[in-house]
């Protein structure tokens, strides 16, 4: 058995400053921006409650677009089971999977972001 849910909203923004992205979407959604990591300079999060999926935007070199972090106890077997379901492996990134669902967008796998993963799904 494993557990997962639904986990964060990824703000890709291809651009060259992530702060000011940040900035944008913290007034836009009126959530405060976390301060920066200094191991992760290309990732700012956006403050949600405890019971909010995560928003977290980050720098990248495709074209803009949102897309949604799925959390797990068991990264290889929520892999497994959402590939019985017609996704397919894109590839693994740093510490997650990045997936591609039957309909063509793509999704991350990624391990708990908030502790144990209490009222998820329950796979078998």
């Amino acid at each position: 058995m494993h557990r997962s849910r639904l986990c964060t909203f990824v703000i890709d923004c291809e651009v060259e400053d992530v702060a000011s992205a940040a900035a944008f979407w913290s007034a836009a959604l009126g959530r405060e921006v976390s301060p920066p990591s200094p191991t992760d300079p290309d990732y700012r999060e956006l403050a949600t409650k405890p019971t909010e999926p995560i928003l977290l935007l980050q720098k990248v070199a495709h074209p803009s677009r949102i897309h949604l972090d799925i959390e797990s106890d068991d990264l290889e077997a929520e892999v497994k089971r959402l590939e019985a379901l017609g996704a397919k492996r894109i590839g693994f990134v740093k510490r997650w999977w990045v997936m591609e669902a039957p309909t063509g967008q793509r999704f991350c796998i990624v391990n708990p972001q908030r502790g144990p993963l209490e009222g998820a799904n329950e796979w078998r």
